[in-house]
C-alpha cells in the first residue's frame, strides 16, 4: 500500500513526513531520522529487564525500507542513535552488516546526542554536534532560543487524539512553522505527551503531524489531549 507523506513547511523549507517517522527534504534529496535507539532491548537485559531481543533489527528494517524508497543523497541521524557507549559492541553482526551497508551507500551525518555522545567507532560518516543546511539547523535537542528553523529530537513526541468513536495516541512530528520537533524513530523509544510541560517553552501554538498506519494527519495543538493521570509515560531519557 502506498504510504501518503504530509508536507510541512519549517522555515520556508518544504519537507514531507512519512508514516514511518522520518523526514524527507526532497529539495536536498535528504533524509532524516531521529532517536533511533539501537539496543535499547539489550541494554535492559542487562539490567534484568527482559525484552524482546529484536527492536534495533526491526529498526534498521525501517530504515533500510526508506533507503530503498527514496535513494536519498545523504541521511541525518539526529542522536541518540545508539541507547549507550556499548550499544555498537552488542549489535549482532547481521545488523551491524546492514547498518555498514547503509552507511556507505550514500553521504551519512550523525549527530551526536546524550546517549551517544561520542562518535560511533564502527560505522562511517561524519559526525557533527550541529548541522546548519540551507535555512535549517539540524540538532539533538531543541534550543529554548533557538532561531527559527531548528529541526531537534530528543523529546520524542506523542499525541492523544481524539478521531471518530475512539481516543489514540500515537508518535508525532511537531511544529510551528519555525521549528520541528522530530519523533522518536527506534522501536522501543517510546514517546512523551506534546502537552508535557518539557514542551511548553518551545512552542505557542502548534500543529502535531500524528503518525497514522499509512498517512500522516495534522491536528491543531489546540485539538489534543493529555495523557490520563493512570497512564505511565514513556519519556525520553529512559
Amino acid at each position: 500500500m502506498m504510504e501518503w507523506m504530509t508536507p510541512i513547511l519549517v522555515n520556508d523549507e518544504a519537507l514531507v513526513a512519512t508514516p514511518i517517522g522520518a523526514l524527507y527534504w526532497p529539495e536536498r534529496e535528504t533524509l532524516i531520522v531521529s532517536d533511533l535507539h539501537f539496543e535499547k532491548g539489550s541494554h535492559f537485559a542487562t539490567k534484568g529487564v527482559l525484552l524482546p531481543p529484536y527492536d534495533t533489527r526491526t529498526t534498521l528494517r525501517r530504515l533500510s525500507a526508506l533507503l530503498k524508497a527514496h535513494r536519498p543523497k545523504c541521511v541525518i541521524s539526529l542522536g541518540d542513535a545508539f541507547h549507550d557507549g556499548g550499544a555498537e559492541a552488542r549489535m549482532a553482526d547481521e545488523d551491524a552488516a546492514l547498518l555498514q551497508s547503509m552507511t556507505r551507500s550514500c553521504e551519512w551525518i550523525w549527530i551526536l546526542g546524550n546517549h551517544d555522545p561520542e562518535p560511533p567507532a564502527r560505522f562511517s560518516g561524519a559526525v557533527e554536534q550541529s548541522l546548519r543546511v540551507g535555512r535549517l539547523l539540524f540538532r539533538h535537542e531543541p534550543a529554548l532560543n533557538c532561531e527559527p528553523g531548528e529541526i531537534a529530537g530528543h523529546l520524542h513526541p506523542a499525541a492523544r487524539v481524539r478521531a471518530e468513536t475512539r481516543t489514540m495516541r500515537r508518535r508525532c512530528f511537531a511544529s510551528d512553522g519555525a521549528r520541528l520537533i522530530m519523533p522518536a524513530f527506534g522501536a522501543y523509544a517510546g514517546g512523551l505527551n506534546v502537552l508535557d510541560v518539557a514542551f511548553a517553552p518551545l512552542f505557542g501554538a502548534f500543529t502535531a503531524f500524528v503518525l497514522g498506519a499509512t498517512g500522516v494527519y495534522a491536528f491543531s495543538s489546540s485539538a489534543l489531549l493529555p495523557d490520563p493521570q493512570a497512564d505511565v509515560r514513556m519519556t525520553s531519557s529512559a
